[in-house]
């Protein structure tokens, strides 16, 4: 088997965790090399209660954590700020990556694509799964910087399949697990006006990562400080492996059909 490089780039610290560490750890456990470039610190998250040293600093150490966990052999920071939520305040902060120059931001995670003569770099979909700006940005920086990389690596956008997920709540409310009035309606806007994710029809890859659950479970648990990280932990079993079990991925030029494989092959 030959061995690859694949570069991940994630908006925040604990993205990884929830999208791709089911991916992340069957690549380093079959011995290929897994970089992870965070485009921020992740530094509007929430503060734990009785925390009170630096936020960034905590979401550092808790991203090696992960990475001990998915077996990551190198994280890599650019130096951005997290942009917050749409219409926060940090949205016009200086260094707030939603703001960012695309070409100067490409050129460094091209740089990192080079340094390690990366096969296949995984960005976001066009509206970075659910429209946070910085997850937008990620797909623009990361589109571009395949462009610029001399070796012109394989581009893969992780995504959220949306048919899957409507098919999961509507399953969950007619079983009576959950009040259809707590069941997320994925097709209604979200932080950019669009609905989540991508419908079934554009998505490419489905990668069952079910064996390597418990690792995505233990990656999540690295970030527990922040509470979507916790209230993903907090799911059932049953409901966990639903939603966790599967990673989804867009490739441009495939052919139109979702295929249940591996793209890393």
């Amino acid at each position: 088997m030959l061995v690859s490089t694949i570069v991940f780039v994630h908006a925040h610290p604990d993205d990884e965790a929830s999208q791709t560490s089911g991916s992340m750890t069957r690549l380093a456990a079959e011995g290929h090399r897994v970089v992870v470039v965070y485009a921020t610190g992740g530094d509007h998250g929430t503060i734990p209660d009785g925390h009170e040293g630096d936020l960034a600093e905590l979401r550092r150490t808790e991203a090696e954590a992960s990475a001990a966990v998915t077996g990551a052999q190198r994280l890599v920071w650019l130096d951005y700020r997290d942009s917050g939520m749409t219409g926060w305040d940090t949205n016009a902060a200086e260094l707030a990556f939603m703001r960012a120059d695309v070409e100067e931001a490409a050129a460094q995670v091209a740089a990192v694509l080079d340094e390690e003569d990366a096969e296949v770099v995984v960005g976001y979909d066009w509206h970075g799964g659910y429209g946070h700006p910085d997850h937008v940005q990620v797909h623009r920086v990361t589109a571009r910087a395949v462009e610029l990389a001399a070796r012109r690596p394989r581009y893969l956008e992780v995504t959220m399949n949306r048919d899957a997920m409507r098919r999961l709540f509507s399953a969950a409310v007619e079983a009576g697990q959950l009040p259809a009035e707590h069941a997320w309606d994925v097709d209604g806007p979200l932080d950019d006006g669009n609905p989540l994710g991508t419908p079934e029809a554009d998505i490419h890859w489905a990668v069952d990562v079910m064996p390597w659950l418990d690792h995505k479970r233990r990656a999540l648990a690295a970030h527990a400080s922040q509470p979507d990280a916790a209230g993903m932990l907090q799911m059932p079993e049953q409901a966990f492996a639903a939603m966790m079990g599967t990673e989804h991925f867009r490739e441009e030029g495939r052919p139109v059909g979702m295929v249940v494989g591996w793209p890393f092959a």
